[in-house]
């Protein structure tokens, strides 16, 4: 499973701009089924994604084509986490 963090970088006076690109991305990672959830950093700083059912290097590569990260609107954080304990509801995520 992991966590990924967009942060907004000093480039993201472009985010208007991109924003459709980065929502095509978005949904091609739902639709990929790699994404879980994707979010708002409070108070605007970006977002947050979970994501699972991949490689941490072809998750990577996923990322690196999102337009925001692309032309630097955002910087990408990747936190891998290997479920140790979950409630019953997430069991999938062990897989």
């Amino acid at each position: 499973m992991f966590v990924i963090t967009l942060k907004f970088a000093d480039n993201k006076t472009r985010a208007a701009e991109l924003m459709n690109e980065h929502k095509a991305w978005i949904q091609q990672g739902f639709d990929n089924g790699l994404f879980l959830m994707v979010g708002s950093l409070q108070p605007n700083q970006g977002g947050g994604i979970i994501a699972h059912n991949t490689s941490r290097d072809l998750l990577e590569a996923f990322v690196n084509k999102d337009p925001f990260v692309a032309e630097q609107v955002v910087t990408a954080d990747i936190l891998e986490i290997t479920p140790a304990r979950l409630d019953d509801r997430l069991e999938f995520l062990a897989a």
